[in-house]
C-alpha cells in the first residue's frame, strides 16, 4: 500500500462526503486506503459512510478521544508507505495526492510534506510556519509583524512575506493535511496525546526534525480547507481558548522546561493586555455585540492566565476556575 489516508471525524456529516468524494475522484496513479477514525459521531456520519463509501475502513471509537488519540487509532492500523493526516473539512484537488507522493519519492531525505492550502474562496491559507520559540512568542505578543522582513529575529511565528509560492523547508505544517513517511511516523509513536486539540501538529513536526528529517513544502499541488468546521461549530469560544492555552503551556514545558513555561505565560499576559487596550480604544468609537463578546473573552482569559501557575497546570493539572465554566470542557482530554 502506497498511502494510508487517516481522517478523524466527529459529527462531520456536512463535510465528510465531499472530502471522500474528492479523494476517490482525484487520486489515480497510487494505491491507497482510507481509514476513518470516528470519535462517537451522533449526526449520521457513521451511517452515511457505510452506505455511500463502503470501501472506507471505519473505526468506531464510540466516544470523543480528541484529535491526537483519535488519529493515533488510525495510524496504528495503517499499512501505507506514507500516511496522510487529513481533516474531514478538506477537498483534495484533482491529482494533488498523486503529485505530492511523486514529489516525496524524489526527496528521500525528508520525513514529512505539505502543499498549498486554500480557503473556500481560493485565497491562501497559512499552513506552514517556523517552530515556536519564546522569542517568536514575544514577537507575536508585541505585534512585530512586517518587521520580520528585516530580520528573522523579529518573525512573529510565521514566514513574513511568504505565501506558499515557493518550495522550502518549514518548521511545521497544519494538521489539516500532512503527509508523513509511514515507518517514521510509527517510530515516533504518532501524535503526543497530551496535546488533545492544539500544538499536536507542531509537536509532531518538531519530533520529525529532531529525528534528523527536514519537512518540505511544495506549491506544485493544492487542497481546499474550509477551516475550523471540525471544532468551531461544536465548542464554545471559551472552551477553545482554554484548550489552546493548556496545550500551549504543555508544549513549552515539554521543550523548555518549567522556566520556559513561565516565560511563555509572560508572553500570553503581554499579548492579552495589549490587545485589550487596543480593542478597548477602538470600542470607544462604537462596538458590535460580537466585538463586546470578544473583549469579554479577552478579559476572562487574561484573568485566568494571571492566576495560573503553568508548571502546576502541566505537572498536576491544577488550573484556576472560571465564574462560568464552559459545559463542553467535560470532554476527555
Amino acid at each position: 500500500m502506497k498511502v494510508s489516508i487517516i481522517i478523524l471525524t466527529w459529527n462531520d456529516l456536512k463535510v465528510i462526503g465531499d472530502c471522500l468524494q474528492s479523494i476517490y475522484a482525484g487520486t489515480r496513479t497510487i494505491d491507497f486506503e482510507v481509514i476513518v477514525s470516528d470519535n462517537g459521531s451522533r449526526d449520521g456520519t457513521i451511517e452515511f459512510i457505510k452506505q455511500n463509501f463502503p470501501q472506507v475502513r471505519l473505526l468506531e471509537n464510540g466516544r470523543n478521544l480528541r484529535f491526537a488519540k483519535g488519529n493515533n487509532v488510525g495510524i496504528q492500523v495503517s499499512t501505507g508507505d506514507y500516511i496522510l493526516i487529513l481533516n474531514p473539512d478538506t477537498i483534495i484537488h484533482d491529482g494533488a495526492l498523486d503529485t505530492l507522493v511523486a514529489y516525496a519519492d524524489t526527496h528521500p531525505e525528508a520525513g514529512a510534506f505539505g502543499c498549498q492550502v486554500q480557503n473556500a474562496d481560493g485565497s491562501y491559507q497559512e499552513s506552514a510556519r517556523p517552530l515556536y520559540t519564546i522569542r517568536s512568542e514575544w514577537c507575536t505578543a508585541l505585534g512585530t509583524g512586517r518587521l520580520g522582513r528585516i530580520s528573522k529575529w523579529l518573525e512573529p511565528g510565521s514566514y513574513v512575506g511568504w505565501k506558499g509560492q515557493t518550495e522550502r523547508n518549514v518548521g511545521w505544517l497544519s494538521g489539516c493535511f500532512i503527509l508523513f513517511r509511514g515507518p517514521l511516523l510509527k517510530k515516533l509513536g504518532g501524535f503526543d496525546e497530551q496535546f488533545f486539540y492544539y500544538y499536536e501538529d507542531t509537536d509532531l513536526c518538531r519530533r520529525v526534525w529532531q529525528d534528523g528529517y527536514p519537512i518540505l513544502f511544495t506549491p506544485r499541488c493544492s487542497i481546499t480547507h474550509l477551516g475550523g468546521q471540525s471544532t468551531k461549530n461544536r465548542l464554545t469560544p471559551a472552551s477553545l481558548a482554554l484548550d489552546s492555552y493548556i496545550t500551549f503551556y504543555r508544549y513549552f514545558y515539554k521543550y523548555y522546561g518549567a522556566v520556559g513555561a513561565r516565560r511563555a505565560r509572560q508572553t500570553v499576559l503581554a499579548s492579552l493586555a495589549l490587545r485589550r487596550m487596543l480593542y478597548g480604544f477602538k470600542m470607544m468609537f462604537g462596538a458590535t455585540d460580537a466585538a463586546k463578546k470578544q473583549q469579554e473573552l479577552r478579559r476572562t482569559m487574561f484573568d485566568w492566565n494571571r492566576r495560573l501557575d503553568p508548571v502546576k497546570l502541566v505537572e498536576k493539572g491544577e488550573e484556576p476556575g472560571l465564574a462560568a465554566q464552559p459545559a463542553d470542557r467535560v470532554l476527555e482530554r
